[in-house]
């Protein structure tokens, strides 16, 4: 059984929050898109449109971000997880195949530790099982700091430069633009409370192993913020996994290059169909 009711910007009340999200498309397993920080569903834009005649697709602004506002809830990965299972159940979506990219991806992750028999297939994109070191913490804490006494401008263009490869920043200027005006609509609170949430995260790179769902993993070369050694660590622990790597490309590969990222996906899919994961 599914939700009646398909389009963009659609609301939901799931876990005393209202939750925001496209839904289009139809197919008896959805795919499910989780963005990254400090985005919101819109980055799943060009996947939707490639997906959408042949799938269900969903992407989901996570709590705090795009239209998903809350501004008073103590935030963790843990509680998105959460956040996902409430969503499923209240649209009567009993299996699921999960997309997520960055923070997407410690979600998808925690919610295969946590709930795993929620979901038929996986993928994930640049992004990482480990928890941050002592030492990264500590940075991070002094960076939130900084935001709080600061602002978050300063932040907000650092994060921006990181996260495209050196060519988009120069020859797709239109691109970092549009990124930049989602990472700036956030609230303070928000870039700061999240950022905190990524670093206490818990590892999950014990239970890959117990992963036993097909698997993708899709990883832009020059990805400075999770660099590809932690996608071929991965792949190297996830049975089966298929690792796809991304030129001209950094921690954003389905926006920096879509036509290859689309690919990948639309490989992976046509093969789940073929074992009858995906009954389309």
């Amino acid at each position: 059984m599914k939700t009646e009711t398909k389009g963009y910007n659609l609301k939901i009340n799931v876990n005393n929050f209202n939750l925001s999200y496209d839904d289009i498309g139809d197919g008896s397993i959805p795919i499910i898109f989780l963005h990254g920080y400090p985005f919101d569903k819109s980055m799943w834009k060009d996947q939707l449109d490639f997906l959408k005649s042949s799938y269900r697709v969903i992407a989901c602004d996570i709590r705090g971000f795009g239209k998903s506002t809350d501004e008073e809830t103590p935030l963790s990965i843990d509680l998105f997880s959460e956040d996902l299972i409430h969503f499923m159940n209240k649209l009567n979506i009993d299996k699921a195949i999960i997309c997520g990219l960055s923070m997407g991806g410690y979600i998808a992750l925690n919610l295969m530790k946590r709930f795993p028999s929620h979901f038929e297939a996986l993928i994930l994109c640049d992004t990482q099982c480990n928890a941050d070191t002592t030492e990264y913490k500590e940075s991070r804490y002094k960076i939130i700091d900084q935001i709080e006494t600061n602002g978050v401008s300063d932040f907000n263009e650092d994060f921006i430069k990181n996260v495209f490869h050196k060519d988009s920043i120069t020859n797709k200027t239109q691109l970092v633009d549009q990124l930049r005006s989602v990472v700036f609509s956030n609230s303070k609170h928000i870039i700061s409370k999240v950022f905190l949430a990524l670093a206490e995260r818990s590892e999950t790179c014990s239970t890959l192993s117990k992963i036993s769902i097909p698997t993708l993993i899709i990883c832009g070369r020059e990805d400075q913020v999770a660099p590809l050694a932690q996608s071929e660590f991965m792949n190297q622990h996830i049975k089966g996994s298929i690792l796809q790597i991304i030129d001209n490309a950094g921690h954003v590969s389905n926006l920096e290059q879509p036509n290859e990222f689309n690919k990948y996906l639309s490989e992976f899919l046509t093969d789940l169909s073929g074992f009858d994961v995906l009954n389309i």
